[in-house]
């Protein structure tokens, strides 16, 4: 049976599916030593196909992997960095990283800290970050100043970027200190930078961004240990099958574009 070879490359661990793409457009996969093209179909039974001069007909899919990481500021939401900054994967050990096609799904800006889920379910990623599809995303955000309650109504209800209006966004008040102001906002987007982009617009600059929960998923989960900056853990079967319910009605589709943005 003839797959879209992005798909294949996903599901078989080697890389994310914009990453395979990625690695498509880049001239690094062939198929029967051919170089491959961006959409183009194979069988996997039949086929040979080799990214970066390395066979990997008749690979078997790894087990699947789905982790919480805590990611602390400076470090970029991505598999390699071109800048040599230092990356998500760089946080976890070899074992996890060697040959498992682990990657974030989705991103958290370098200045952003808190909840990013990493796993090589490629299929997962490319229907979670599909543009039909937004889990709610809980932030907790440091401001400049204090915005007054009309302000923060705005917020929910909108505001222009780039000529679209935002989403209805939920926006509390939790604490004000003398200079400052603590707000908990959560999100059923996720454009790039919005958080920031939004309270810059404001007149009230983010001083500091930290999500502490995906959906139902909390970065600090009750029942599991409490995770330092950089810290990981492996996500709980419920949690897993919270994923999962998510993506039901998003249709597996080859041709929809993947949406990878940073979105704090």
């Amino acid at each position: 049976m003839e797959v879209r070879l992005q798909k294949i490359i996903a599901q078989w661990g080697i890389a994310s599916r914009r990453e395979a793409e990625d690695m498509i457009r880049q001239s690094r996969v062939r198929i029967n030593g051919v170089l491959a093209h961006l959409g183009q179909k194979v069988d996997p039974q039949r086929d040979n196909i080799s990214v970066d001069g390395q066979s990997v007909a008749g690979k078997l899919r790894p087990a699947l992997i789905y982790l919480m990481l805590h990611k602390p500021v400076g470090v970029v939401s991505t598999c390699n960095d071109p800048q040599g900054r230092l990356t998500v994967l760089d946080l976890l050990p070899k074992k996890l990283r060697d040959g498992s096609g682990i990657h974030p799904v989705g991103r958290l800006d370098a200045d952003s800290t808190g909840a990013l889920i990493l796993t090589n379910d490629g299929e997962l990623t490319f229907r979670l970050t599909h543009p039909s599809h937004s889990i709610p995303k809980t932030y907790q955000v440091i401001v400049k100043g204090h915005p007054p309650a009309a302000v923060l109504e705005q917020w929910r209800q909108g505001v222009i970027l780039e000529g679209r209006t935002t989403r209805p966004a939920e926006v509390h008040l939790i604490k004000r200190f003398s200079q400052q102001s603590l707000l908990e906002i959560t999100l059923q987007e996720g454009r790039n930078r919005q958080i920031r982009r939004v309270a810059q617009q404001l007149g009230y600059p983010v001083l500091k961004l930290h999500r502490r929960a995906i959906g139902s998923i909390e970065l600090q989960a009750p029942t599991a240990p409490f995770l330092q900056e950089g810290d990981y853990r492996f996500l709980t079967p419920d949690e897993v099958r919270f994923l999962q319910k998510q993506i039901e009605h998003i249709p597996v589709g080859d041709s929809a574009e993947l949406r990878s943005v940073e979105t704090a």
